[in-house]
C-alpha cells in the first residue's frame, strides 16, 4: 500500500545491468499536484528511474506503486500510459509537417485508426474547447495553423508538452525540458510547468541549476542510483554529501 497522499510509489527497486545497479534499492514518492526535480551527475540513474515508472525499464526487486494500489511491475508501456502517466522526453516528437492544432487534435484522438483517419474526422465542440485550453496554456494560441517544424525549439517542447497533457495524465513525467532554449524560452517554460502542477504531479529531470532554483519546491538527489539528499534547493546544495559528490564541478546539478 502505498504512502497516504502519494501518487507513485517506489519501494526498495533495483536495476541491475550484469552487475551495475543502475537502481540501488531506491525508494521514492511523490504526492498527488506536485513538482518535485530530480538532479544528479551522469550515470545517477535519473533517467532509468522514469523508465522504470513508465515500464520501459523492469526492475529486479522491488515495488512501483501508481496511485493508490496500482502495481506497475509487468504491466506494458501502452497499459501504464492509459492508466494516467505521460512522458515528455527530451526531444521532441511532434509531426513537423502537421500545424500545431492538427497536431494536437491528434494527440486527443490517440485512439483513433490512424493519422489520415484523424485528421479527416471533424472535432467535436468539447475536443474544440480542450484544444484551444491547451493552446493558451503553453503559450501557443497565436499559432495554431502554424506548420510545427517552422516553430523555436522552445515553442516544439511546449508542443509536445501539450500533446502529453492533452491525454490527461495524473502523473507527467519531463526529461530537462530547457536544454537548448533561450532564456526567455527557459523562464516560460518553468511558468508552464508550475502551472501544469495545479491539475498533475510533475517530476522534472534537470541539470540547470537556475531552472531548478526557479521551479523546484522539492529536489530530490540521486547518486549511484539512491536518494542521497532530499529538500528544498539550499537544503541540498548546503549539504555536505552533495557537495562532495559535485566536487571540482562548477555548481551543484551539473554533469
Amino acid at each position: 500500500m502505498s504512502e497516504k497522499g502519494s501518487i507513485i510509489y517506489l519501494e526498495g527497486v533495483v536495476v541491475d545491468y550484469d552487475g551495475f545497479k543502475a537502481l540501488n534499492n531506491l525508494n521514492f514518492i511523490v504526492n498527488y499536484n506536485e513538482l518535485r526535480v530530480v538532479i544528479g551527475p551522469n550515470g545517477a540513474g535519473k533517467t532509468t528511474l522514469l523508465d522504470v515508472i513508465c515500464g520501459k525499464t523492469k526492475p529486479a526487486e522491488g515495488r512501483v506503486i501508481f496511485g493508490k494500489d496500482v502495481d506497475l511491475i509487468g504491466k506494458r508501456e501502452d497499459e501504464i500510459t492509459k492508466l494516467g502517466i505521460g512522458r515528455k522526453f527530451q526531444a521532441p516528437s511532434i509531426y513537423a509537417n502537421l500545424t500545431v492544432w492538427e497536431n494536437l487534435d491528434l494527440s486527443l484522438k490517440r485512439d483513433s485508426k490512424g493519422v489520415f483517419a484523424t485528421l479527416m474526422s471533424r472535432a467535436t465542440t468539447a475536443e474544440r474547447e480542450r484544444i484551444e485550453r491547451t493552446l493558451e496554456t503553453i503559450g501557443l494560441q497565436d499559432h495554431p495553423h502554424r506548420r510545427a517544424g517552422l516553430l523555436s525549439h522552445g515553442q516544439k517542447q511546449w508542443l509536445e508538452i501539450g500533446m502529453v497533457i492533452l491525454q490527461d495524465p495524473a502523473l507527467l513525467l519531463v526529461d530537462e525540458p530547457v536544454a537548448g532554449m533561450t532564456d526567455k524560452e527557459t523562464e516560460q517554460t518553468g511558468v508552464l510547468l508550475q502551472t501544469l502542477a495545479e491539475h498533475h504531479a510533475v517530476i522534472v529531470i534537470e541539470h540547470d541549476m537556475e531552472f531548478v532554483r526557479q521551479i523546484a519546491r522539492t529536489v530530490t538527489v540521486l547518486h549511484e542510483g539512491t536518494v542521497i539528499c532530499e529538500g528544498t534547493v539550499d537544503v541540498v546544495q548546503a549539504n555536505d554529501r552533495v557537495r562532495e559528490i559535485y566536487l571540482g564541478r562548477q555548481k551543484v546539478g551539473h554533469g
